[in-house]
């Protein structure tokens, strides 16, 4: 799977942000390795830098030298509407002449087409991000003509915003900046995480307060702020010289859904969401892996890395000792980014290798988070056993992954995932272990402090259940499936 971007913002009157803002897209490089770009505002102008690669490549001391002021947000991105292009690369940038704004987006809108069908802008697009900013500019421009003198006082990002949010759906973790203000939104559903912090630092002995919005809580760690709280589904919190606001554009509030994958395999493990770290969620999400289904076993791995925390939490309750068996090469690309099946295979070798003098002649358990189509691995299994294990017993710390993700996790279609087309029993053939098991949905529901109902949390991608409207026709037999879902989801309440 292909994670979900990573979003930054700070607010300091007085400092240079630049390099603040490249320390938080760093430690959320795991959201998002295409492209990487930041916008700085020094209270008159927005610079835009951007482009396609990792953030300590996009960015060195020349570059982040000349990004002057003290409000900027950052964005690291993964593609999952418009490809992969220097155009798509964020935040997107716009302005009408005397004033802009910029925007930085982590997560995927689903009725992008309605939208642009309404705007005129079908054909024109490049990506759900590229719509939004091109809608909030047309309320700018609205503003201008509405406004009684000419001057820049009716150019309102925030009044823009609340016109247009309540007219977009889907998943969204919104940052935003004008000359003189960040704003973070969060959509209804709280599908991806935000949170903020409060920076404390000095300017010319002086203390001073400043502010920090981030998708997930270690950014606001490396640069130095303390993590204040998330920002609510469905609000928009508004930062300038007064401090933050709190505003709700979109209404009534809805179900609370953050994505339970999230916990599982996106966020890092120090990330603190819904009010407890990732990494104890992960432990105990292998503990139940490993009362579910017993296995006798000499060894407990976990596949790097994100394996390895709930690998701990299986060895921890089932008694196996704990140990390496596969080693990662960290300079290597994603296996995923490759285009056929071969170069994904051939990637998985380039990426892990056993070791041989832990694994030979045992039996071992190994522990991964997820299974997508299934061709990683199917070549861990395959390794494993050439370097002379003698038993290979797949534990997985989630349910089949069945469904697509149309809220900010690009997933191949149906008929790509191996959960869709397979039975348990047929994966784990096709797979060649010696046995397989996925950790039931009540159980992962269990680990992330949900009931047995997924009360807080989407798990559409697992169950077919949707919190929303898909922009996808379902056949009458999908349509049955999610029906029977809803039926085994109310049983367990």
């Amino acid at each position: 799977m292909k994670e979900a971007c990573g979003v930054f913002g700070v607010y300091a009157p007085g400092a240079a942000v630049a390099r603040t803002t490249f320390d938080g897209l760093f430690a959320l490089q795991h959201r998002g390795q295409e492209s990487a770009g930041m916008a700085v505002s020094d209270g008159e102008s927005v610079t835009v830098f951007k482009e396609m690669g990792l953030v300590a490549s996009v960015f060195d001391e020349r570059s982040l030298s000349t990004l002057e002021g003290d409000l900027a947000i950052g964005h690291t991105r993964y593609s999952t509407t418009g490809p992969s292009t220097w155009q798509n690369a964020q935040p997107v940038y716009r302005t009408d002449g005397r004033a802009g704004f910029a925007l930085g987006h982590n997560g995927n809108l689903t009725n992008t087409e309605e939208l642009a069908a309404g705007a005129g802008m079908l054909g024109a697009l490049t990506s759900d991000s590229d719509l939004v900013a091109e809608l909030i500019s047309r309320e700018f421009a609205v503003s201008s003509d509405l406004a009684p003198d000419g001057t820049d006082d009716a150019l309102d990002l925030v009044g823009a915003l609340e016109r247009v949010l309540p007219s977009v759906e889907g998943a969204f973790s919104f940052v935003l900046l004008d000359a003189d203000h960040l704003v973070a939104v969060r959509d209804p559903h709280g599908f991806r995480p935000l949170c903020l912090g409060r920076l404390a630092y000095e300017v010319d002995g002086e203390v001073r307060t400043g502010w920090v919005v981030a998708s997930e809580s270690p950014a606001l760690d490396v640069c130095g702020a303390e993590f204040v709280r998330e920002v609510e589904p469905g609000e928009m919190v508004v930062i300038d010289g007064a401090g933050p606001r709190s505003l709700r554009p979109f209404g009534e509030p809805a179900a609370k859904r953050l994505c339970v994958f999230e916990f599982v395999y996106f966020a890092r493990p120090d990330s603190r969401l819904v009010g407890q770290e990732v990494y104890g969620a992960r432990r105990r999400m292998g503990g139940l892996l490993a009362r579910q289904r017993p296995v006798d076993a000499d060894l407990v791995i976990g596949v790097p890395d994100s394996g390895v925390t709930a690998a701990e939490g299986f060895a921890e309750a089932s008694g196996i000792p704990y140990g390496q068996g596969l080693v990662k090469n960290r300079y290597i690309g994603r296996t995923f980014i490759a285009p056929t099946q071969e170069a994904r295979a051939l990637g998985v070798r380039r990426k892990l290798n056993p070791l041989r003098s832990s694994i030979e002649n045992k039996r071992l358990v190994v522990v991964d988070d997820s299974i997508v189509r299934g061709t990683t691995t199917r070549q861990i299994v395959k390794m494993l056993k050439e370097a002379g294990a003698a038993e290979v017993h797949l534990r997985i710390s989630s349910p089949p992954f069945r469904w697509p993700c149309y809220y900010g996790i690009d997933t191949p279609s149906r008929g790509e995932l191996l959960g869709a087309r397979m039975s348990v029993e047929e994966m784990q053939a096709h797979l060649g272990a010696d046995s397989l098991d996925f950790l039931s949905l009540e159980n992962l529901l269990t680990a992330v402090g949900s009931d047995a109902g997924g009360e807080g949390f989407c798990s559409a991608c697992l169950t077919g259940r949707y919190p929303t409207s898909v922009p996808v026709e379902l056949t009458p037999a999908e349509e049955r499936e999610i029906a029977s879902g809803r039926a085994l989801a109310a049983s367990l309440r």
